[in-house]
């Protein structure tokens, strides 16, 4: 990881409130993100430290070195409810300093001797070493992992996500997980409308999903907040300079019209019409589309 300034950082709370999504408490062990993916909308809580959150973002990293002892104390208390933790929410709870810190797999520790259910949302392998503490999580009070997958074309994975492991082992990894008796999901997110939105591309990553064993899939369409907008339009400047004019159009605000996310809806359950499995259930969480795979 050279380049990369990483800051070590005590933190007095670490489960967070989160008004208005569809979970109610989330845990972020890090700021910052090694992955550097070019749509990711956390960028802009680099912002609130006086961090650059386009060129700082994945050079830039705070690591909560307390983390896991602080969850810990906070699940502990007794007006502790046992309510479901998101992890992984505004950066990847496994990007490669957990390798170091092993600071998610201490704070899953602690959820599981707390009775305390969790999901995580990665797109890192790293995720594969804490099979041991995820299972006795599953037997307990329940886990769900999400892995990333926004395409499988590996040439164009490596543009928008640029440290992360090609889609085809992110999928193995799925697999691993799901054979683990993990409820594992994958996550089509985001999908970028003229890049990966193509109804191939989408029914291509929902198929390999099921063979893999994930249970879910659920995707969601591109915002571009003020931040990862000036990161988003440089990626176009450089890679696709023929979409810079219909995206200043489409995205006169951080979301995409609704023609769009109804398009690209549309494209997802025909993915799963198109299938010869069980039929679809639909659970649509605020702007989350979820379908299940069994």
């Amino acid at each position: 990881m050279r380049g990369v300034r990483i800051v070590e950082q005590t933190a007095k709370s670490v489960i967070n409130a989160v008004p208005g999504m569809p979970f109610k408490w989330s845990i972020n062990p890090y700021r910052g993100c090694y992955h550097g993916c070019r749509f990711c909308y956390a960028r802009r809580t680099h912002t609130f430290l006086e961090n650059d959150g386009n060129g700082e973002w994945a050079s830039t990293i705070y690591v909560k070195v307390n983390a896991a002892a602080v969850v810990r104390a906070e699940v502990a208390r007794r007006n502790w409810m046992h309510e479901h933790v998101a992890i992984g929410t505004a950066t990847d709870p496994y990007q490669p300093l957990e390798a170091r810190y092993r600071i998610t797999r201490g704070i899953l520790e602690a959820l599981r001797d707390y009775d305390t259910p969790a999901g995580i949302i990665t797109r890192s392998l790293l995720v594969l070493r804490d099979i041991d503490v995820l299972q006795s999580l599953a037997r307990g009070p329940g886990v769900g992992v999400s892995v990333s997958v926004a395409t499988l074309d590996e040439s164009l994975a490596r543009e928008i996500e640029p440290t992360v492991a090609p889609p085809r082992q992110r999928l193995r990894a799925v697999r691993m997980l799901a054979d683990a008796g993990i409820d594992v999901s994958v996550a089509l997110a985001p999908i970028i409308p003229r890049i990966t939105d193509a109804a191939e591309s989408i029914e291509a990553v929902v198929r390999a999903a099921r063979e893999a064993g994930a249970r879910r899939v659920w995707h969601n369409t591109l915002n571009l907040h003020d931040v990862t907008r000036e990161t988003f339009f440089a990626y176009l400047r450089e890679k696709r300079p023929e979409l810079l004019v219909e995206y200043a159009s489409l995205y006169r605000s951080k979301y995409a019209p609704g023609v769009i996310a109804r398009e690209i809806d549309a494209k997802v359950e025909r993915a799963y019409a198109s299938s010869p499995q069980r039929p679809v259930e639909r659970i649509t969480p605020r702007a989350t589309l979820q379908l299940s795979l069994i």
